[in-house]
């Protein structure tokens, strides 16, 4: 063992040593050697060995040892603990404990009758309660929640067993926990009265309803010595797995929740770290003061030991009736908790309390305060004599006092469970809203005060700055996340009190805009530009902070423009009225002094802060679009003036920044701003806007330069929509179609221009850099075009007629240009992203003759040689071709009618004569998840094209024998859905088994004559196989649902016939074990009993295999 484990053995070594130990514990008396070992060497790795030996004889080999071993090994291994378990590595002692559960788990109370009485004595025992607790830790995680190497009726039967036991076991560790608590209790020294004792007392009296359960809670904490620390710890240990598993009952009783509750306080005593310091002599006294550390984190532990336990209870949505009021005590006693960790007095703020406090022991707090408010806020806000408004006042001191960022949003999360809570509960009992809104009014609009001073580095910069705003993880940094968590909150708030939330968020953003609006007066004109004339270190740390505020502040009021439409739009339009003239205000100043191009004295500061606050204003006022649509259907007839003014107004802000020389963070926010004007509010006066008609000219100009390829797209969008989309409030015969047709032709026309000339040249030998520009071209047109077709295909079919008239020549080119390409993989993927595109919005626009022809190119394209190529050999581009490819037909199959039925023959052949034997064995999951989407809605959009069935028929004769058509592809599909239940990827696997079960609700699959009489019982045994094999365990209940589906079609042929062939099949098991199998599957036919029924047979099938596995040659079964 030495050698093996010494860091010179060579691994060649290793794997001859590691052979010859495995050989040895294979034979069948190894296990009297290693006795001998353990009780006879002192080496950790032997023994360790000899353990695991004994581990696997247990486990997979018990059934055949002789009863006489298994009766010297019961009695040999817990003496040989008893013994020595004072001396031993404490991993070689839980081991043995684990070895000794073991032959528990197998042969309690039959063969091993005193197994959990030893337990007990042991607990009892003074000079062994530790080792006892340890055994029955181990007892409770081995027994309890069996892996699965047991029968299911012996797991049931464990159970039941341990249940009879729990009140015996509750009540001594109730008694442990006490006693050694009283025992210390007396012999605590009582500190002075604190002079801030009296205020503790009245909260607590209010919450326990009795002085003297608060007495007993003021008690001073008992100073344990090392091993009733230990004792208590391990007995807590206990307690947290047993709840984790016993239902509530009353076996659960007041005085071990009480006991539980006083460990609790171990962990909000910052105390336990002084009094050692008293204790452990003077504070320079070497040695003693690491124990003494050592002893305050062991206090801690308790504390955290304690919580788990309360957390385990806390869990349990399922409450008994007589259970609620020791829940009720439970939660009075964890906020008395909760006030003492909170309490301010002179000498310590309440963030240097916390800071004091383990933070796994806050870690659970924070736990448990979530699991009250998620879980039983409900059942308990309705008790009278719970004070939930002081409740709040205490969560609100820990959550704004929590020493980290990570505890600072834990808590955040908690106040937002609240505030869904509160919302739905208004929203279920509109009648006593007002009632429900005061009593938490002073709570929200305190949170929401202290939530918006938190995100402003003018009151928290300290904090702020430590936030990393640099590094994206899960698509935000720690900054961006710190602000959205908070803006919700603050959102959540909103929807409950609008108009409080709006006067408190109001003034703090006016403020902040004064200073940003005074710029102004500091702006110099230079040689090179102009400067900022800020450059006093202070006044610019002062600007910077304004201005990230200002930043802050202007997101917060863009997400709360949803609370200003809607019913609530006449009621509030003043207050959104004002915010929208103010926004309107702030991005035309920014645009005209340019502050985004400005020279200050920081510049590695002050710019970005400038431009982002630039930005932030003009993505505020996006948000407020919806607004401004529903403004402008208001006054489009009377006075809209006022309306156009702001729009106007906002365009003049945009148009400066449409330009490639502008930072692209604040060109891409313009760009958006002014996407949504054209799409959400669209004016009939934009297009006659002087600034938007200067956006015309640019984009449409070749010599200008290129915006960088989203603005590009995004402005191209906004300039199509202008055209393409109708305008509100106005009947079609105003809507000027023919005018603003032959403006978006020409549109397209100039976006198109290089584009349209590449066709001449499509089938001539390009060269290499002739071939890079070509591609730069087809990239750019075709992602603008795309994102075109896609903006309006839900649009109303006028929209989608211009759109597509526009673009027909450019759509024929591309098809031209299609074979020239096929074998580059990324223009290919473009194209087919194109053509998917125009699939899905414009394919009725396209018409039938040329959707046919599209069509049939891809086909003639697609031959088996191009789909290997793209397949295995141009890697993830060639796949994302193919899946495009598929998508495409899965448009085309789904269209009803009968335009496209010409094109299933081949579609079908395509599927399962050229891609699927391509990737039928690949293990990859590339093109799989597509084709066999497109098999499936074959299948539901075209059931006709298989079965013919006809009304009529199935009325005359009753029961439908349907005709069958195209019966050899029918039976190829679902052989390949059959095949793909064999292979590991568990997506794929998930994904078909949904879609056979859709296609049996949909189209009662399960019952058609051929699927019932040929492939029924294929699938079943398939399912079975899998969850036998336990590859795919995370969809057992999935599997289970379908077997139950399949197998109700007919119950009688599977268990007559097809139950007993799949166990006569079944290897690894006798025959007498087949019986015992096959009986235990009761006839039932409801779900629930079906699966049980299922899960048992799959259990104990593995469980036979695990045991004649391990019986040894030759012997003889009875």
């Amino acid at each position: 063992m030495t050698e093996f484990f010494h860091n010179c053995t060579t691994n060649e070594r290793k794997r001859e040593i590691e052979e010859l130990l495995n050989n040895f514990a294979q034979q069948i008396g190894a296990w009297r050697f290693c006795l001998y070992f353990l009780s006879s060497t002192r080496n950790d790795y032997v023994m360790m060995y000899s353990l695991t030996v004994f581990e696997n004889l247990i486990n997979k080999m018990w059934l055949g040892v002789p009863s006489q071993d298994k009766m010297e090994i019961r009695s040999c291994l817990p003496k040989l603990l008893l013994a020595q378990h004072k001396t031993l590595p404490y991993f070689i002692r839980n081991k043995l404990c684990k070895v000794i559960v073991d032959i528990g788990r197998q042969d309690w109370p039959m063969f091993y009758h005193d197994f959990f009485t030893n337990i007990l004595q042991l607990i009892q025992s003074p000079v062994t309660t530790a080792l006892g607790l340890i055994m029955l830790k181990t007892t409770s995680e081995e027994l309890a929640c069996p892996r699965e190497d047991l029968s299911v009726a012996r797991k049931e039967e464990l159970r039941k067993l341990l249940l009879e036991q729990v009140q015996t076991v509750l009540g001594l560790l109730t008694g442990i926990l006490e006693s050694i608590w009283d025992k210390h209790s007396a012999t605590a020294a009582t500190p002075p009265p604190s002079p801030t004792s009296g205020e503790s007392g009245d909260l607590l009296s209010s919450l326990l309803q009795s002085p003297s359960a608060a007495k007993l809670l003021n008690q001073p904490i008992p100073i344990l010595d090392a091993d009733s620390e230990h004792i208590c710890s391990l007995a807590l240990e206990c307690l947290a797995h047993l709840f984790s598993w016993i239902p509530l009952s009353s076996s659960i009783t007041p005085s071990l929740l009480t006991t539980i509750f006083h460990f609790a306080r171990f962990g909000c005593d910052s105390r336990g770290r002084k009094l050692c310091a008293v204790n452990g002599g003077s504070p320079g006294a070497g040695p003693g003061q690491g124990h003494c550390q050592g002893q305050g984190q062991e206090r801690a532990r308790l504390g955290v030991l304690a919580m788990a336990c309360i957390n385990e209870l806390m869990s349990k949505n399922c409450v008994p009736m007589e259970f609620e009021e020791y829940l009720l005590r439970m939660f009075q006693q964890t906020f008395y908790l909760l006030q003492k960790i909170t309490r301010e007095n002179n000498a310590h703020t309440v963030k240097s309390r916390l800071e004091e406090l383990d933070e796994s022991y806050i870690e659970k707090f924070t736990d448990f305060l979530r699991l009250f408010v998620s879980v039983h806020l409900r059942r308990i806000e309705s008790y009278s004599q719970f004070p939930v408004v002081e409740f709040l006042a205490l969560l609100f001191k820990y959550t704004f006092h929590q020493p980290t960022h990570e505890g600072y949003f834990s808590c955040l999360d908690i106040w937002t469970l609240f505030l869904d809570y509160l919302t739905s509960k208004i929203k279920s009992r509109l009648a006593d809203k007002e009632a429900v809104l005061n009593r938490y009014e002073d709570a929200l609009v305190l949170l929401l005060t202290e939530v918006l001073n938190r995100i402003q580095f003018r009151y928290n910069q300290a904090q702020l700055e430590e936030l990393d705003d640099e590094t994206l993880d899960d698509d935000q940094t720690e900054w961006q996340r710190y602000l959205r968590q908070s803006l919700e909150v603050v959102a959540k708030v909103m929807e409950l009190l609008p108009t409080h939330a709006f006067s408190t968020l109001f003034p703090v953003l006016q403020d902040n805009l004064e200073v940003y609006l005074g710029l102004q007066q500091f702006v110099v004109t230079s040689g090179t530009g102009h400067r900022l004339n800020i450059t006093a270190e202070n006044d610019c740390r002062r600007l910077h902070c304004s201005l990230r505020d200002l930043s802050s502040l202007l997101q917060a009021v863009g997400r709360l423009a949803e609370y200003f439409t809607g019913d609530v739009f006449a009621a509030r339009f003043n207050d959104a009225l004002t915010v929208v003239e103010r926004l309107v205000k702030v991005t035309l100043y920014g645009s005209q002094i340019k502050l985004y191009n400005i020279e200050t004295a920081v510049p590695s500061v002050l710019k970005p802060d400038l431009i982002d606050v630039h930005a932030q204003s003009l993505a505020a006022l996006q948000a407020y679009a919806h607004w401004l649509a529903q403004f402008y259907s208001e006054v489009h007839r009377q006075n809209p003036e006022q309306f156009i003014s702001l729009v106007s107004t906002a365009l003049e802000a945009i148009t400066p920044l449409i330009s490639s020389k502008v930072q692209e963070k604040l060109l891409l926010s313009a760009c958006h701003l002014l996407v949504s004007l054209a799409t959400t509010v669209r004016p009939v006066f934009l297009i006659s806007i002087p600034a938007v008609q200067k956006v015309f000219n640019r984009i449409t100009d070749t010599s200008a330069q290129r915006l960088p390829d989203k603005a590009q797209v995004l402005v191209c969008r906004a300039l199509s929509n202008v055209l393409l989309l109708p305008w509100p409030n106005l009947p079609e015969s105003e809507q000027q179609w023919a005018v603003r047709s032959t403006n978006h032709a020409s549109l397209v026309s100039a976006l198109t221009r290089d584009y349209r000339q590449l066709k001449a040249t499509a089938s001539l030998p390009q060269r290499k850099v002739q071939l890079e520009d070509t591609k730069v071209i087809i990239h750019q047109t075709l992602s603008v075009l795309e994102d075109i077709v896609e903006s309006v295909s839900g649009e109303s079919t006028k929209s989608r007629q211009i759109c597509y008239q526009s673009l027909q020549e450019s759509v024929q080119v591309s098809l031209a240009l299609f074979p020239a390409f096929i074998h580059q993989s990324d223009v290919t993927d473009e194209m087919l992203s194109f053509f998917l595109t125009l699939f899905q919005g414009l394919r009725v626009q396209m018409g039938v003759p040329f959707t046919e022809q599209i069509i049939q190119t891809f086909l003639n394209m697609f031959t088996r040689e191009q789909l290997a190529e793209s397949i295995l050999h141009e890697g993830s581009t060639g796949c994302r071709v193919v899946e495009k490819f598929l998508k495409i037909l899965q448009v085309v199959v789904q269209e009803p009618g009968q335009v496209f039925k010409p094109f299933l023959p081949s579609v079908i052949s395509l599927c399962m004569e050229q891609v699927y034997p391509i990737i039928a064995e690949r293990s990859s999951p590339d093109v799989k998840a597509e084709l066999f989407e497109l098999l499936f809605r074959v299948l539901h959009h075209n059931w006709r094209y298989f079965f013919k069935s006809s009304v009529l028929a199935s009325v005359q004769r009753g029961v439908a024998e349907e005709q069958m058509e195209n019966e050899a592809q029918f039976s190829a599909i679902m052989q390949a859905f059959g095949q793909s239940f064999l292979q590991p990827d568990i997506h794929l696997f998930k994904q078909n088994l949904f879609y056979l079960e859709t296609l049996n609700t949909k189209q009662k699959l399960y019952h058609k004559k051929i699927f019932r009489t040929t492939m029924l019982f294929q699938f079943v045994n398939v399912l079975l196989q899998v969850l036998v094999h336990k590859s795919h365990d995370l969809l057992q209940e999935e599997i289970g649902i379908a077997t139950y589906n399949m197998a109700s079609v007919d119950f009688d042929g599977f268990y007559s016939a097809f139950l007993p062939e799949f166990l006569a099949s079944c290897d690894g098991v006798d025959s007498n074990q087949k019986n015992v199998l096959g009986r235990n599957f009761k006839m039932d036919r409801d779900l629930p009993s079906f699966t049980q029924n299922v899960h048992r047979l799959v259990n104990d099938l593995r469980y036979y295999r695990l045991c004649n596995d391990s019986l040894p040659p030759g012997t003889v079964k009875l």
